[in-house]
């Protein structure tokens, strides 16, 4: 899950670029990145860290340019942080490009030997995106007539991306002296979106992760980009569309829904927020049929994403809604935090409990998903200390039982919570006396609900499916082993950092 703008505009972009990085913040707090394009020249600017504290004035005058892109990152599965993976990546050959990647490539490490002992290219990191740069390049080298680009070779180097790479990937690239490049997977699991500005210089283009980029930054949607679809905007501001893919379909990853978008957002159709109220009513309606919930005194939200859930769960059982936590907003997603020791800090650090609340209450907590525990585990404490009678939860989410391979941060099983558990055994592991999950069904049913055109999604982490195909047992196994080596490295620091605690 990473965050990623273009633009193409008849003014200097550098601060549009910043400032929609900025709406896409809750989807990378790693890094960030920006590419700004002067004709044939690129001004690059990037480094470790959330967007506000990457750029400085400095930085922003530098980034001069009417087109760009730019990328906030996600903690990568697998290795520690580098500050090499920051995106934008860029090559100078054979056109000069810079490219920004949402996703993760399933068969990355096949092709950068693909392209080392074949295509003689070298690529610098173990990043993914790198990987899909020099295919792109390469399919650029190969389809260009004369040494020169037209909208027909690009959308012909497309097609050859889509034919060598796998996996999930939405994309956004320069290419210096022609224009901007975006495009997006055959399966469409990752989302991306379009946006247009009419001003007196003629049309404007914006295209980015979610629609929450565009309307705020004076844009207005046009539409999503299709599986498979490249979109291509030139120089001269001219806008080309083509399906670039043999057989694409829409399948977006239904986690987006569940926790990564922004609740405002709207993705392929389908309003984020309304899809959540959606798990909500359907939840309530399983918690109707269970004796053991009967006694249900207040319902309580894990701010922020579970929010509409719990709302719309406590109307339909007539239930009382309250805020039981304050969050401080200035701890990042402990989802994305690498490292247990780090995460239960900052759980407690993040959430503050309103006693009067929980006080001899029965209570139900709802969270949008359980993936670890940890963050379960150290809510539910809370719960019970702030002096609640019972602690039940309830994920608006099924259980996450397997491997995610398409972008989000979870390789390996054995990290997660409901591996080899029992919904009972699951709720004694992270101390609740009653746990109550999203069926499949259900929640598919719940974002159907939002738009009834949805027909297919990628639900590998709760079914274990996976879209593409290629996805084996060796494969998982191998994930899992770069997992544990990337674990040993931050379970060093997790012992440095308690070592480091009072007492």
């Amino acid at each position: 899950m990473c965050g990623i703008v273009g633009i193409v505009a008849h003014t200097p972009v550098n601060q549009l670029l910043y400032d929609g990085l900025l709406l896409l913040q809750h989807r990378g707090q790693d890094a960030a990145g920006i590419v700004t394009s002067e004709g044939p020249v690129f001004h690059m600017f990037k480094g470790p860290g959330l967007v506000q504290n990457v750029f400085r004035t400095r930085n922003m005058r530098d980034l001069t340019g009417r087109a760009g892109i730019g990328h906030c990152r996600y903690p990568t599965a697998g290795s520690a942080f580098s500050e090499l993976e920051s995106q934008p990546f860029y090559v100078n050959s054979p056109f000069g490009i810079t490219l920004a990647h949402n996703g993760n490539l399933t068969n990355s490490e096949a092709l950068k030997r693909e392209l080392w002992e074949v295509d003689f290219r070298h690529v610098n990191t173990n990043s993914d995106s790198e990987v899909l740069l020099n295919v792109l390049a390469l399919e650029l080298e190969r389809a260009a007539q004369h040494h020169r680009l037209d909208p027909e070779a690009i959308f012909t180097a497309v097609a050859g991306v889509h034919r060598r790479c796998r996996g999930a990937y939405a994309v956004v690239a320069m290419i210096a002296g022609y224009g901007l490049l975006a495009f997006r997977d055959p399966f469409g699991i990752r989302p991306l979106i379009v946006g247009r500005n009419e001003q007196m210089g003629g049309t404007e283009y914006l295209v980015a992760s979610e629609s929450v980029a565009i309307e705020p930054l004076g844009f207005r949607v046009v539409r999503d980009v299709a599986p498979g679809e490249a979109i291509f905007v030139d120089a001269t501001g001219g806008f080309h569309a083509r399906q670039c893919a043999e057989r694409p379909s829409l399948n977006p990853c239904i986690f987006e829904f569940v926790y990564l978008a922004r609740p405002d957002s709207v993705i392929d159709g389908t309003s984020v927020y309304e899809a959540r109220l959606n798990m909500g009513d359907a939840l309530a309606e399983k918690i109707r049929r269970l004796p053991a919930a009967a006694d249900i005194d207040v319902v309580i939200p894990i701010p922020d994403s579970s929010r509409p859930s719990a709302l719309a769960l406590a109307t339909r059982l007539g239930l009382t809604y309250r805020e039981g936590f304050v969050k401080n907003r200035y701890i990042g997603r402990t989802f994305i935090m690498p490292g247990q020791a780090m995460r239960r800090k900052s759980v407690r650090q993040k959430l503050n409990p309103v006693g009067i609340e929980f006080k001899g209450k029965v209570v139900l907590l709802v969270d949008d998903s359980i993936v670890r525990g940890t963050t379960s585990r150290e809510i539910v404490n809370m719960a019970r200390e702030a002096g609640a009678r019972k602690v039940y939860f309830a994920s608006a989410a099924p259980p996450v039982r397997f491997p995610n391979v398409y972008g989000i941060d979870m390789p390996s099983q054995e990290e997660l919570v409901a591996t080899g558990r029992t919904e009972a055994e699951i709720a004694r592991e992270i101390g609740a006396d009653l746990l109550i999950y999203q069926d499949l069904t259900a929640l598919q049913d719940a974002v159907r609900k939002a738009n009834p055109r949805l027909v297919n999604f990628e639900a590998s982490c709760f079914d274990g499916k996976y879209i593409t195909g290629d996805i084996t047992a060796d494969y998982l196994s191998h994930l899992a082993s770069e997992r544990n080596e990337s674990r040993g490295q931050y379970a060093a620091a997790d012992l440095l950092e308690e070592e480091r605690e009072p007492g």
